[in-house]
């Protein structure tokens, strides 16, 4: 088809670059084709190419004869939400034509049928995206795990259950996950809770399978959260973790169920074994990793409620999670299975994270 057609196609009126065609852009469309998408992504000044979270590598754009218009059509798999960046000489940039921003330097596209993330804002692209965040905050030093850091609390709908979100920076800074669970608290689609934003220094140190995180977490956060002045049940917290993070939770709930009981994970790496996180091809090791060797040991998980979620589009992970999801069944756990529309990427997974901290709750 040749190129004219295809911009006529999705939408855009005279010749691309002329002030009439910049005055139609916005973000990128989809049209179908053979049972997914076309998706056409514009930016507008020099050579760029386009960076995709996990979903796919980088796409090169190209331009339209002598204007300042680049563009790509990028072939899509049906139901996708993506998070991408476009990438200039080394320098990552929002898409300025897309008002679904991820932090300063990134947007979010979906094919037109990936359902719809209610409660989760539009925050904008570009310099300007400054989400807000939880007034309260307490400076921890971990004897455990070393330096210091800040965590940041939030009571929605006045506070209750502890809700600890694991990579809590990604959820204060490129998705504002404080304003959409006070938005799923006021629809009335879970009960007030309390948010504990935790950071991480060292992801693979702190989220592999060893005690440290969870020991300091038992010791030293939960009691500076009670101390805090923000109204909070610690008893029975909900852990939200995705990828390592959801590995770490996962382990947490095997290892310390005196003090992880309800567990909201997506696309946990299940793959992990201290030898395959070394190995050149991580996801290529013994399926279910080190959780499943632990399940095989029938631990009784019988006062577990458990939450998985996986991408559609994550083929390679899909059976380390389906074994895992099935040994934890089997050892008695309550737990709740989907998969959502997306690959590796927070852009997919950040609507589970409300439906399944809400099911974790009981």
């Amino acid at each position: 088809m040749p190129v004219e057609h295809a911009f006529a196609a999705f939408g855009l009126p005279g010749e691309p670059g002329s002030e009439e065609f910049w005055a139609a852009a916005g973000a990128p469309s989809s049209v179908p084709v053979d049972g997914g998408w076309v998706t056409l992504f514009l930016w507008r000044g020099s050579a760029a190419r386009i960076g995709f979270e996990s979903w796919s590598p980088d796409v090169p754009l190209r331009r339209w004869h002598a204007t300042d218009c680049w563009y790509a059509e990028v072939r899509m798999p049906e139901r996708l939400r993506v998070t991408y960046q476009f990438l200039v000489d080394g320098t990552a940039y929002a898409d300025p034509l897309n008002p679904a921003g991820a932090g300063g330097d990134r947007s979010v596209a979906a094919t037109p049928d990936a359902p719809a993330q209610p409660h989760w804002a539009s925050v904008g692209a570009g310099a300007d995206a400054v989400l807000p965040l939880p007034r309260a905050r307490i400076r921890w030093a971990s004897e455990r795990l070393g330096g210091r850091r800040t965590v940041r609390i939030h009571p929605a709908g006045g506070g209750g259950p502890v809700v600890l979100l694991l990579d809590g920076d990604d959820w204060l800074y490129l998705h504002p996950a404080m304003t959409a669970f006070d938005s799923a608290v006021a629809a009335g689609e879970m009960p007030p809770v309390t948010l504990v934003f935790l950071p991480t220094r060292d992801r693979e140190a702190e989220f592999g399978c060893r005690p440290d995180l969870w020991e300091a977490v038992r010791d030293e956060l939960l009691p500076l959260v009670m101390e805090s002045g923000v109204p909070a049940d610690p008893e029975r917290p909900v852990v939200a973790g995705q990828s390592l993070g959801g590995l770490s939770a996962v382990y947490a709930a095997l290892e310390f169920p005196d003090l992880v009981s309800r567990v909201a994970c997506q696309s946990a790496s299940l793959w992990w074994t201290p030898e395959a996180v070394k190995s050149a091809d991580p996801l290529g090791g013994p399926v279910g990793g080190s959780v499943a060797a632990r399940l095989r040991e029938r631990p009784d998980l019988s006062g577990l409620r458990i939450a998985f979620d996986v991408g559609e589009h994550e083929r390679r992970i899909l059976p380390h999670c389906e074994l895992v999801e099935s040994l934890t069944e089997q050892a008695g756990a309550s737990v709740r299975i989907s998969r959502s529309a997306s690959g590796h990427d927070r852009a997919g997974w950040r609507q589970a994270l409300l439906r399944d901290v809400a099911w974790a709750l009981g």
